[in-house]
């Protein structure tokens, strides 16, 4: 398996667990308030993050690489979540997941134009097929029209933190590995979180045991699993392409949705999902690769053929036999030569 299927694999583990967050966070969020619970789910992945990266022998990253690591840390390990849970309060998980899906597009814009990846036009295509598909998949959610304008803004404030932690995250990873700048990411966005440790200790001592397994699954595998799966991939992918990856979500949720909770979605859910995955696997197709002619044999560190030997290469030990031979024809003409001027 190369880098891109495994690049392809993570992406896709990412994707299913982050879906999953969004069901998590609906189920917890009644009972946490959204810096509580961000803060409990952030704890719970900063230790076992903590765990994996002394196990891989990693090290602490270096200095180059903490620019990313905290500005990726701050806006979407901590501020993100928090908007995001604050959001989904207000709104349903179908719009919540249309809207934070305006992330792709701004990573795709940020990545383009900072980060220099350029905007290919099979991305822009697949942007764009995706954006309608998740523009459906909220429409048919949005219980009617009855969306908080808080939930909202709050939702399009998570896609811009989201977006922009991505840009920050990118260059982190050309100098440390996916475990270090998703530690040391996590490890600073719960420094940043630290402020609602009391609502969390008081809302822990009430909390149902469904609630705290919640916050548990959210610290393990949508925070610690996902946002390293995540690195690994963005390491080996554009930006661009691994924002417009993120569109699958919105289907994943209603369907999820439909399987957990029991909310069994209607035709024009179920085609907007299908149109999210469509435009991911527009956005990850390959251009296509033009064949190269070979290397003349002179580029290539090989003697060239005379015209007189005919097209094949000669091999380095005939090469050299004819040139000693022609070199042994040199020497006894100059010799005879000398031998005639002595007579």
């Amino acid at each position: 398996m190369n880098d891109n299927s495994r690049a392809a694999g993570a992406a896709a583990v990412t994707v299913v667990l982050w879906a999953s967050a969004f069901v998590s966070i609906r189920s917890a969020g009644g009972h946490f308030s959204p810096g509580a619970l961000a803060l409990g789910r952030l704890l719970v992945a900063a230790l076992a993050l903590g765990v994996m990266w002394l196990f891989s022998g990693d090290g602490w990253p270096p200095r180059a690489a903490w620019p990313g690591i905290a500005g990726s840390g701050v806006l979407w390990f901590g501020l993100y979540m928090i908007t995001l849970n604050w959001g989904e309060r207000e709104v349903d998980a179908g719009t919540a997941a249309m809207v934070v899906t305006l992330g792709p597009i701004l990573i795709a814009v940020l990545g383009g134009w900072l980060l220099r990846e350029g905007f290919a036009p099979w991305l822009v295509a697949g942007m764009a097929v995706s954006l309608a598909g998740a523009i459906v998949v909220g429409l048919s959610e949005s219980g009617g029209g009855r969306s908080s304008v808080l939930g909202v803004a709050l939702c399009v404030v998570a896609a811009v933190c989201y977006a922009a932690g991505v840009v920050f995250q990118k260059p982190a990873l050309g100098h440390a590995s996916a475990i270090q700048v998703t530690a040391f990411g996590c490890f600073t966005g719960t420094a940043a979180c630290l402020p609602f440790a009391g609502q969390l200790v008081s809302q822990l001592g009430s909390a149902s045991a469904s609630e705290v397994l919640n916050v548990v699954y959210l610290g393990l595998f949508p925070t610690m699993l996902g946002f390293t799966t995540w690195a690994y991939a963005l390491a080996r992918t554009p930006s661009g392409k691994m924002g417009t990856t993120t569109y699958a979500v919105p289907g994943l949720v209603v369907l999820m949705s439909w399987l957990i909770l029991g909310q069994v979605p209607g035709w024009l859910t179920l085609g907007g999902g299908a149109l999210c995955l469509a435009g991911v696997a527009v956005s990850r197709g390959r251009r296509p690769q033009t064949r190269r002619s070979p290397a003349p044999p002179e580029r290539a560190g090989l003697p060239y053929p005379s015209r007189a030997m005919g097209s094949s290469c000669l091999s380095r030990p005939v090469m050299f036999t004819l040139s000693s031979l022609a070199r042994t024809t040199r020497l006894a003409a100059r010799s005879g030569s000398q031998t005639e001027k002595d007579w």
